[in-house]
């Protein structure tokens, strides 16, 4: 008989601490037990990846009418019904949560509902009170969305926020350039908000291609979004009074180590004190939003757990540091997925749970692989990419760039400018694509199945080789001969 309750403990309900989870106790017979204090599913399911793309095809209908008349039909335009939208998002949301519980059930996993701490290094410690021991702890308590350390940040919302608006707002400051601001940027455009985002660098989207986010950067401002670079905010205050009222903390900062009732509180608390709110910008300009929303970075979910006191070892923002293999300093706590800060993605979160499976349950050492991940960013258009950019790759070797832009016949035909992207960075010595960049709508769709061929080290003549399907956007990916620039 063991020694301890359980072969592992998990705490996080996130898609990563499911997965491990069920895949442990389903496949590799171990006694499994879960914690989570907030709803099943996570960022991902509940505040994040789902509920956004819900945002994002909703967003996408309001060109639909313009460009159905192009098309031969007459169709009426209408206002968007965001309290419709709100309860059919609330029942898909409840829908999926409980899909994931009953997939913890029905593979034999305990569930509590409650916050876990750390208490040793096979003890974790119940908000109930309770105690339980195992034999390996695995930590998968995802990450949370920051404001910046501002005076009155607190008038601002945050990407967990927007699916819980009453109503939307008539104008919206969206204060960042990474892609959940972007993303943001497009949805609520499409929605009808009047949108203006700043961002204090150069240009959106830092660290992807610079001629993809040039040209995302370029479509978003032809759209309408009112996209301010070298841009940031310097005060902010209620648009009533004075502009001198002080901050001394935020609802989402304040909440890191509160239970889920503490949290919704405090939120409902913001959201009562939330108004017009005047803006003072790096430039010198004044302007009054109705909202405010920072999309300005996420720290890892590790205040409070006690990691630390039993060995555990941090970084500077809170990420938990574990090897290869997801292991921590403590050999009985692993963690993984944004808790660690590596690759920030639900489907990497996911990977890393089944090779910590592998490797601690099925005795099968698995490091994790981050190498040439397949990511979108859901703007519109949207940006596929695989691999690395023209500019970290030119840094690295010689390469050669193809690359084409045009209009799709789509909205071509609608008289829409719309302009899109395909491009390849190829290896001069080993002929090898190093990287493939995709600005077009589904370019999301395209670039997971682009990602295949980059991760088996698909040659520029093995994408030659391959007949295109015409006609289609992606088939520009195989039909171009000549480089356009080398480097």
């Amino acid at each position: 008989m063991s020694d301890f309750d359980y072969d592992l403990f998990v705490i996080g309900g996130g898609s990563g601490g499911v997965r491990a989870a069920r895949v442990a106790a389903g496949e590799a017979g171990a006694k499994v037990a879960l914690a989570e204090d907030d709803r099943y599913g996570g960022t991902c399911v509940i505040r994040g990846c789902v509920p956004k793309k819900l945002m994002v095809f909703a967003s996408e209908y309001a060109g639909v009418v313009e460009d159905a008349a192009s098309y031969g039909w007459d169709l009426k335009q209408g206002p968007f019904d965001w309290h419709s939208f709100q309860s059919r998002l609330n029942t898909e949301l409840d829908r999926l949560e409980q899909v994931y519980r009953d997939l913890l059930k029905g593979s034999g996993v305990d569930t509590f509902d409650a916050r876990a701490t750390v208490a040793g290094p096979h003890e974790v410690k119940l908000s109930t009170g309770e105690t339980k021991s195992a034999k390996h702890i695995l930590v998968a308590t995802g990450g949370h969305p920051v404001r910046p350390n501002l005076p009155n940040a607190h008038l601002g919302i945050v990407s967990d926020d927007i699916f819980h608006l009453e109503s939307l707002p008539k104008s919206l400051l969206i204060v960042g350039g990474g892609y959940i601001a972007c993303e943001f940027a497009c949805i609520m455009h499409g929605l009808g908000v009047e949108v203006t985002q700043y961002y204090r660098g150069a240009q959106i989207l830092r660290g992807f291609d610079d001629e993809a986010r040039g040209l995302v950067a370029e479509s978003m401002r032809e759209r309408g979004i009112d996209l301010r670079v070298g841009t940031n905010i310097v005060e902010m205050a209620p648009a009533s009074d004075d502009h001198t009222a002080s901050w001394t903390g935020t609802a989402s900062d304040a909440a890191m180590g509160a239970d889920a009732k503490q949290r919704q509180e405090m939120q409902q608390e913001a959201e009562a004190a939330r108004g017009p709110i005047w803006v003072k910008s790096t430039n010198g300009g004044e302007r009054v939003f109705d909202m405010v929303l920072f999309a300005t970075g996420r720290d890892p979910n590790t205040a409070d757990m006690g990691l630390e006191e039993v060995g555990v070892k941090l970084g500077r923002r809170g990420q938990i540091e574990v090897d290869k293999y997801s292991q921590t300093a403590v050999p009985s706590i692993y963690a993984i997925g944004d808790v660690t800060d590596r690759v920030n993605l639900t489907p990497v979160a996911i990977r890393e749970g089944m090779a910590f499976v592998e490797t601690v349950f099925k005795g099968n050492p698995t490091p994790v692989d981050h190498a040439l991940i397949p990511s979108a960013i859901f703007t519109q258009p949207e940006m596929g990419t695989v691999g690395l950019s023209e500019e970290d790759a030119r840094d690295q070797e010689a390469v050669e760039v193809y690359c084409t832009s045009f209009r799709p016949m789509q909205t071509a035909f609608a008289g829409r400018s719309d302009r899109v992207l395909m491009k390849l960075v190829v290896s001069q010595a080993s002929r090898k694509v190093l990287g493939c960049h995709i600005v077009a709508p589904h370019a999301g769709e395209m670039i997971q199945l682009a990602g295949v061929a980059v991760k088996m080290g698909a040659t520029k003549e093995d994408f030659d080789r391959t007949v295109a399907v015409h006609p289609t956007m992606s088939e520009e990916i195989v039909t171009m001969r000549t480089p356009m620039r080398t480097a």
